[in-house]
C-alpha cells in the first residue's frame, strides 16, 4: 500500500461516491480504461477486493469500506495541511468547485469573478450550474450557493442575502391579453411554470391581508430559470421570476410587474453551504467571505 499515491486514494473515493467508472472518467476527462486500470492497481496494492461490481453499479466491499474510511481521513488531513500552509503564506490558492442555480450563477456569481480574482489571484473556480440540488459529497462540490434549503448537521451554511420573487410579463403580452387585476384573473392567462421544483408553481399572494395560493399548472414549463426568463421575454405568458433577474429587465422596459400589489414576495435566504469537514479551508473561506461582501455590501 505504501506505493499508492494520493491521487489513487482520491480516485477511489470518487469511484465509491459516483458508483460508476464511466462517471469518474467523465469527471476527469480521461478514458474509462484508465480509471479501470487505476482501480485494478489499487486493489492489487491492497491485496483485497475493494469494489463489488453488479448491474446496479459499483459499491465498496467490507474491505473497500474500511479502505474508503481511511482514504477520506487521509484526504481530510491533507486538506488541513494545505489550509495551514495557505494561512502561513497569506494567499489562498487552488481550485474551488462551486454549484449554483442558473439565476444565481448568471446574476450574482459571474459578475463577482473579476473582483475575486483581483483579491485572490491564485484561486481558480469551477462553476457547476444546475437548478436542481447537487449531492455535495458525490459530486465533489466545495461550495453550493442555494436558497431556502433545509440544513443538516453535515453542512455549514453562511447567509449571503435574500432572493424575492414576483410575477412578470412583457408589455406586449399584457397589451394583447390584458393585465390581470386580481390573482384569480391569472386562470384566464398563459402561465409559465417550473418543471424542476414543483413548489415554485405555488404562487403566493396576500388577499385582504390573508395568504392565498394559486397553483400555476402552466401553458409552458421549463426546469431552467434562464429558459423560463427567455420564455417570458418572448411574450409567451406570465412567469414567476426572482427579482434580481427581473428588476433590471423591468428597468429596460422589457418586462413589467404583474399584480405587484397582491404578490407575496416571500424572500428566501441565500446560503453558501459547505461540508462540515471542509468549511475551514482557506480557499473556501476566501470565496465565501468575498461573496458575502459582494451580495450584501452594507
Amino acid at each position: 500500500m505504501r506505493d499508492l499515491r494520493f491521487e489513487d486514494l482520491h480516485l477511489f473515493v470518487r469511484v465509491a461516491d459516483l458508483g460508476s467508472l464511466s462517471a469518474v472518467a467523465r469527471e476527469r476527462d480521461v478514458p474509462v480504461s484508465q480509471v479501470s486500470r487505476a482501480l485494478a492497481r489499487i486493489e492489487k496494492a491492497s491485496g483485497a477486493r475493494l469494489i463489488h461490481r453488479s448491474t446496479h453499479g459499483l459499491t465498496p466491499t467490507a474491505e473497500g469500506q474500511t479502505f474508503l474510511d481511511y482514504c477520506r481521513r487521509i484526504i481530510s488531513t491533507l486538506d488541513d495541511l494545505e489550509g495551514d500552509f495557505a494561512h502561513q503564506s497569506g494567499q489562498p490558492s487552488g481550485w474551488v468547485r462551486v454549484a449554483s442555480s442558473s439565476v444565481v450563477a448568471e446574476h450574482l456569481l459571474i459578475p463577482s469573478f473579476d473582483s475575486l480574482q483581483q483579491k485572490h489571484p491564485q484561486l481558480r473556480v469551477e462553476l457547476l450550474v444546475d437548478d436542481r440540488m447537487a449531492d455535495m459529497a458525490r459530486d465533489g462540490i466545495d461550495i453550493a450557493i442555494r436558497t431556502g434549503l433545509p440544513l443538516t448537521d453535515t453542512v455549514v451554511a453562511r447567509p449571503l442575502g435574500t432572493l424575492a420573487r414576483g410575477l412578470y410579463a412583457t408589455p406586449g403580452y399584457l397589451h394583447t391579453h390584458g393585465t390581470p387585476q386580481r390573482p384569480d384573473d391569472l386562470r384566464q392567462h398563459r402561465l409559465i411554470a417550473n418543471s424542476a421544483v414543483a413548489s415554485l408553481n405555488h404562487w403566493p399572494f396576500r388577499v385582504h391581508g390573508e395568504p392565498h395560493v394559486l397553483v400555476a399548472d402552466g401553458h409552458w414549463r421549463s426546469g431552467s430559470t434562464a429558459i423560463t426568463t427567455r420564455m417570458a421575454l418572448q411574450g409567451l405568458g406570465i412567469a414567476r421570476l426572482g427579482t434580481l433577474v427581473a428588476d433590471p429587465l423591468v428597468r429596460q422596459g422589457l418586462l413589467a410587474p404583474v399584480l405587484a400589489e397582491w404578490v407575496d414576495p416571500q424572500p428566501s435566504p441565500i446560503h453558501a453551504i459547505t461540508l462540515t469537514r471542509r468549511h475551514r479551508l482557506p480557499k473556501i473561506q476566501a470565496c465565501i467571505d468575498h461573496w458575502a461582501q459582494w451580495f450584501d455590501p452594507r
